[in-house]
This record gives structure tokens, C-alpha cells and sequence, in this order.
């Protein structure tokens, strides 16, 4: 029976901080079965869902205060189970580009909290425009837009909220 930790990690960004903790998953005899990893200004950033067995799962909690010290990171661990899917859904990407300003990325997340589309994945930035300088914002998620609502409704609503806030949008199936 396969057992499952999900870990978070945030240290100072360097070289070479990945693969010490690599190496203890594996040397613990658990598999990395999903992960996001991302530097944050100066910081790394790291997420993972690991699996083994449940002495597996135990080595690597027992030795995470360890690698938090010699990595000289931050891990914070919980035990989960496998993503079990709920309902029908069908996977829509969304991508945003805007002049950066306060308060997008809680509007966007808004919407679609409001229609109970449940948000799979998302990852923003700043960045600035070419020529111009501008600061620019930019976004793209993934959604799990339920069987039962209609897409057609649901881009024009998208549309017509993006156009209120002068975002520029893209809704489109994920292939």
C-alpha cells in the first residue's frame, strides 16, 4: 500500500540546493510523484508529493529537521493521499497579460470562485515591457470547468470581466 507526504520547502536561492534533497527521497526509498520548484526573488521555492511505504514516508519526515539544517531551508510536511477526482471536469488553460497593478490575480481567482470552478494550477509574474518599460503582469492557470456549465457562457462571462478590467485573455481547452 503505497502512502503519500506532501512537502513544502522555501531556502535561499543557490546552486546545487536541489539535489541533496533529491538524493534523501530516493536514499529513503520514496518517489517524487509530483512537484513544482521556483525561484522567488531571492528565494527557492519547493513542492512535492512523495510516495513509499509507510517506513519510507517515516524516514524522510524523521530526517527533514536535519536537511532543514544543513540546507539551511524551511520544510513543513503533512501526510496526504492520492488526488482522487471529484465529478466530471474538463481542463481549460487561462492566460492573462495586463499593465501590473494591485489586486489581478485576487480578481481572476475571484471569478472563477464564484462560478465554483476549481482552480488546478497557477503561476504569475512580473515582467517589463519591451521598448516601453512598463510593468506588465502576466498569468496562466488551469481550470477544471465542471461538465454541466456551458463553455460558450462561461468564455463570454470571462471575456466581457477581462475587457472590464483591461485584461488581455486567452480561454482555451488544455490538449
Amino acid at each position: 500500500m503505497q502512502n503519500y507526504v506532501a512537502i513544502s520547502a522555501i531556502g535561499h536561492n543557490r546552486p546545487g540546493l536541489i539535489e541533496p534533497f533529491i538524493k534523501a527521497v530516493r536514499d529513503c526509498g520514496c518517489s517524487v510523484v509530483d512537484s513544482r520548484m521556483t525561484v522567488l526573488g531571492d528565494r527557492f521555492a519547493m513542492m512535492m508529493l512523495l510516495s513509499g511505504s509507510w517506513s519510507a514516508i517515516a524516514k524522510i519526515e524523521n530526517l527533514l529537521p536535519r536537511l532543514d539544517e544543513q540546507l539551511e531551508i524551511t520544510t513543513i510536511a503533512e501526510r496526504a493521499e492520492s488526488r482522487k477526482r471529484e465529478g466530471s471536469s474538463m481542463p481549460y488553460a487561462v492566460e492573462v497579460v495586463a499593465v501590473d497593478g494591485a489586486g489581478i490575480v485576487h480578481d481572476i481567482i475571484h471569478f472563477f470562485s464564484q462560478r465554483d470552478i476549481n482552480i488546478e494550477d497557477l503561476y504569475s509574474g512580473t515582467y517589463s515591457a519591451a521598448h516601453t518599460g512598463t510593468p506588465m503582469f502576466s498569468l496562466h492557470m488551469t481550470i477544471g470547468v465542471p461538465t454541466d456549465i456551458s463553455i460558450a457562457t462561461l468564455r463570454g462571462e470571462f471575456m466581457e470581466f477581462c475587457d472590464q478590467l483591461n485584461l488581455d485573455s486567452i480561454m482555451e481547452p488544455v490538449k
